[in-house]
């Protein structure tokens, strides 16, 4: 058994609480939070766990994970002290402010021999395992771009841009589907209400191999779209996760060109097939990636959400808002000078 402490039971803690708990192979032991009202909160849903501060929970020397789910600010330093502590870490994303601080965090886990887990949620659910599944078979072809709407009339953040808020759940799917990284990106977003931060935000990702992946992130919308495409040239692939059936909808559509001089004639080569809609499994994602971090642990193996990709997601933020600094300047993204 493996015993858990939670650090934070604001938004997203009560949901690690509930996933920890039910995990058979853990205990829920302890819950930290700053908020006097939380821990009462919190008391109120776990009396067999400790509440107390985030000191007592990281120098419990019965505690054997730290489960992190603070604001973005407080992620470095709980999570240091937590593998300094010899714990293992599960933190919520973004995983930290800089890049500089996330490599820190990877090379302090390696050195300790722990596993440093990064919540990137989306990995663990139906639909990516089932897109990730229709990539490998090379279902889809040669891809050529993958395209994600994530706009809702969205709660604003006090510390991070709608990019810090949303893009990371698509730079980390990225991560996962594709054996490259991107070669550079552009963003372009607006602060509506002068906060200081991006209310809604256009970035584009470019490959060496003429894919690109294009994000529209915004707070400011009417409706929420959770929607993404993906292109290749045999077929396309629609995820929209608002659907309550058919999740996922792969196309038979396509263009072929057999030469340069069939370019004349696209329209005449529209290939248009049926469309199948793949059984997408019905777990909770949280369930799973929790599951999933047990097993790590229990058998010393790396996560696929593990530090480095996490450092990989940081590297892609920081290079976004250089760009939505500099007016959609095309940042180049090094990653032999950003490797550990």
């Amino acid at each position: 058994m493996l015993n858990v402490g939670l650090i934070g039971f604001g938004y997203w803690g009560p949901n690690l609480a509930r996933n920890f708990n039910s995990n058979p192979d853990c205990t829920l032991c302890a819950i930290a939070d700053a908020d006097e009202a939380q821990r009462a909160r919190a008391q109120a849903a776990y009396p067999n766990a400790c509440v107390s501060d985030a000191e007592s929970v990281l120098t419990d020397a019965q505690v054997d994970v730290i489960a992190i789910a603070t604001p973005v600010s407080t992620h470095f330093e709980l999570a240091r002290s937590a593998l300094e502590a010899g714990k293992h870490v599960f933190l919520e994303k973004p995983m930290t402010t800089t890049a500089e601080e996330a490599r820190t965090l990877v090379a302090l886990a390696q050195e300790r021999g722990r596993i440093l887990m990064v919540d990137h949620t989306f990995l663990f659910t139906g639909a990516v395992q089932t897109m990730k599944k229709a990539l490998d078979a090379g279902e889809l072809g040669r891809l050529f771009y993958y395209d994600s709407a994530r706009v809702n009339l969205g709660i604003y953040q006090r510390d991070v841009n709608v990019v810090w808020d949303l893009a990371p759940h698509d730079f980390s799917i990225l991560h996962y589907l594709l054996p490259t990284l991107p070669v550079a990106v552009s963003a372009h977003g607006a602060d509506h209400f002068g906060t200081g931060l991006e209310d809604m935000a256009y970035v584009t990702l470019f490959y060496a191999d003429n894919f690109m992946a294009h994000l529209h992130l915004n707070w400011l919308a009417p409706v929420k779209l959770r929607r993404i495409m993906v292109g290749g040239d045999k077929k396309m692939l629609i995820w929209d996760d608002l659907s309550l059936e058919e999740k996922i909808k792969i196309y038979d559509k396509g263009m072929d060109v057999t030469s340069p001089e069939g370019r004349y004639q696209l329209l005449a080569e529209t290939r248009v097939g049926a469309m199948t809609a793949p059984v997408v499994p019905h777990v909770e994602a949280l369930a799973r990636e929790v599951a999933y971090f047990v097993e790590c642990i229990q058998d010393n193996t790396t996560p696929v959400n593990d530090g480095v990709a996490g450092h990989a997601v940081m590297a892609l933020l920081e290079a976004t808002n250089a760009s939505l600094a500099n007016g959609g300047q095309t940042i180049s993204l090094d990653w032999e000078g950003m490797a550990l």
